[in-house]
C-alpha cells in the first residue's frame, strides 16, 4: 500500500526548529547522491526548507546591537524583543547587584598580560551568585531573555562596554542618565604598564606601543609594575589624541565594580592631579583629552548640540548613572546620532550642523512612523555581526544614499601610527 505523506506548508515552517530542518536537509541531499528520492518521507520541499533556514540564522543575538540601524528608525526587532529594553535595564541593575566579579586579579592580568592563572586563582568564586539565582535565570530565559552569567575575558579582546541603540527613553533619563558627546575615532583599550603603554583594538590586536606620563606609562615613573592603568578611549588619527571616554582602573585601583557617576568623578580628578597628559612630548607622544559628561536634561542636551567641539562629533552617549564597567554590550549605556534626538527624545534641538539631517534621514524618518504601527517584521544584524561602537565610526562621506547607511559595515580597522 502506498505511503500517503503531508506537506507542510511554508507559513508553518517557521514552527519548526532550525535544527531539525538542517537535519532534513541534510538527509535529502545524502539521499540525491545515493541516488534515492526520500522527498515523499520528508515531506518538505526542498525550496521552502532552505527559505526557512535562511530565515534562521541571525548573525547577532546581541539585543539592539550598534552594528544594525537604529531599531526604532528601522522597523528592526531583535530576538528578545519579547522583554523590552527598559526591562532588561531592570534586571542588568539588579544583576550586578548580585554578581560578585574579581577585578583586582582581572586588572592584573591585563597589566602584566599573564593569563596562566586565569582558571585557578578564585575563578569559581568569581561566579558565585546569591542563593536562588539558578532558578531566577531560569525564569528569565522562560520569559524570552537570557541574562547570561558573564565570565570576564581572558585575553585583550571583549575588554570594552559596549552600548545598545537608545530605543525605550528612560523615564529618568533626566535624574538618573548622564550624556558623553563622542568624537570620531576607533575604539581603543588602553593599558599603561610596566614603562609602556599598549593601545588594543575590541578584537585584542595591539596596535601601537609607546610611552606616556599614565601611571605605569612609562619607564621614568613606573614603580616596578605596582602602578598601572587602564582606560577606554575613542583614538583620534587626525590630531593624534585619545579620547578617554571610561576608567577602570588608575595606578593600581579598579574600579570596575564602581558606578558610572563614580568612576566619572575618579578620572576628573586624577586628570587634574596630572600634568602634561594633554600635551604632546617626547615622553607623551599622544593626548589624553577626558570627555565631559553632564545631565541628561533638555536644557543641556540642547546645549551640546548648539555647541561647537575640537572634534568631529559622531555621537551621544547616555550612561546609566549605577552602572559598573562591565565587558560588553550593556542596556545601560545607549548611544544615538544626533540628528536623532528630535526623533527619539522628542527634544526640540537647534539647527546647526550637528543637528543637520544626513540623506538617508528622510527614508528613515518614514520608517520612524511605520514604527508605531504593529509589526512582525524581523530584520536581522548586518553580515559583519560587529559592533559600530567598537571603534565609534560614521558613514564615510562618499558611500552613498540612505539604502547604503541601512546596510552600512563597519570600518575595518586600521593601525595606529606613531
Amino acid at each position: 500500500m502506498a505511503q500517503t505523506t503531508s506537506t507542510i506548508p511554508p507559513c508553518q515552517l517557521q514552527t519548526i526548529p532550525s535544527s531539525l530542518l538542517l537535519v532534513q536537509y541534510l538527509m535529502r541531499e545524502s539521499a540525491a547522491l545515493l541516488g534515492t528520492d526520500v522527498s515523499g518521507s520528508l515531506g518538505v520541499p526542498m525550496d521552502d526548507l532552505t527559505l526557512a533556514l535562511s530565515s534562521s540564522f541571525a548573525v547577532s543575538t546581541e539585543p539592539n546591537s550598534t552594528a544594525a540601524p537604529h531599531p526604532r528608525l528601522a522597523q528592526f526587532k531583535s530576538k528578545f524583543s519579547i522583554l523590552e529594553q527598559d526591562e532588561r535595564r531592570r534586571r542588568f541593575l539588579d544583576l550586578q547587584k548580585r554578581k560578585r566579579l574579581n577585578y583586582v586579579n582581572h586588572a592584573r592580568r591585563l597589566a602584566d598580560g599573564d593569563w596562566t592563572q586565569a582558571d585557578s586563582d578564585g575563578e569559581e568564586d568569581m561566579e558565585k551568585q546569591e542563593d536562588g539565582e539558578e532558578e531566577q535565570n531560569s525564569t528569565v530565559e522562560e520569559e524570552g531573555m537570557e541574562i547570561e552569567r558573564r565570565k570576564l575575558p581572558k585575553d585583550y579582546a571583549n575588554q570594552l562596554m559596549l552600548s545598545e541603540w537608545l530605543v525605550d527613553v528612560p523615564s529618568e533619563l533626566d535624574t538618573d542618565w548622564l550624556l558623553v558627546v563622542c568624537p570620531v575615532g576607533k575604539r581603543s583599550l588602553i593599558v599603561a604598564s610596566k614603562g609602556s603603554t599598549a593601545a588594543y583594538t575590541k578584537s585584542g590586536k595591539c596596535v601601537n606601543r609607546f610611552p606616556s606620563l599614565l601611571p605605569g606609562g612609562n619607564r621614568q615613573t613606573s614603580s616596578r609594575g605596582k602602578d598601572y592603568t587602564i582606560l577606554d578611549c575613542i583614538y583620534s588619527e587626525v590630531d593624534r589624541t585619545f579620547y578617554i571616554l571610561d576608567i577602570m582602573c588608575w595606578g593600581g585601583h579598579p574600579v570596575y565594580d564602581c558606578s558610572t557617576e563614580f568612576r566619572f568623578f575618579w578620572l576628573q580628578s586624577k586628570m587634574e592631579e596630572s600634568s602634561g597628559l594633554t600635551q604632546i612630548t617626547k615622553r607623551n607622544p599622544f593626548r589624553f583629552v577626558r570627555l565631559e559628561s553632564m545631565a541628561c536634561t533638555a536644557e543641556s542636551i540642547q546645549k551640546v548640540l548648539a555647541d561647537e567641539y575640537s572634534f568631529s562629533v559622531d555621537g551621544l552617549l547616555f550612561y546609566h548613572r549605577e552602572t559598573h564597567y562591565t565587558p560588553g554590550s550593556t542596556p545601560l549605556v545607549g548611544w544615538l546620532r544626533p540628528y536623532m534626538v528630535t526623533d527619539i527624545l522628542d527634544i526640540e534641538v537647534p539647527v546647526g550642523p550637528l543637528t543637520a539631517k544626513p540623506k538617508y534621514a528622510n527614508h528613515q524618518l518614514k520608517q520612524i512612523l511605520e514604527h508605531k504601527k504593529a509589526s512582525s517584521e524581523v530584520r536581522p544584524a548586518n553580515s559583519s555581526g560587529g559592533y559600530e561602537l567598537e571603534y565609534l565610526s560614521t558613514p564615510r562621506e562618499g558611500s552613498g544614499d540612505s539604502a547604503d547607511f541601512l546596510c552600512q559595515q563597519p570600518t575595518r580597522e586600521a593601525n595606529m601610527e606613531v
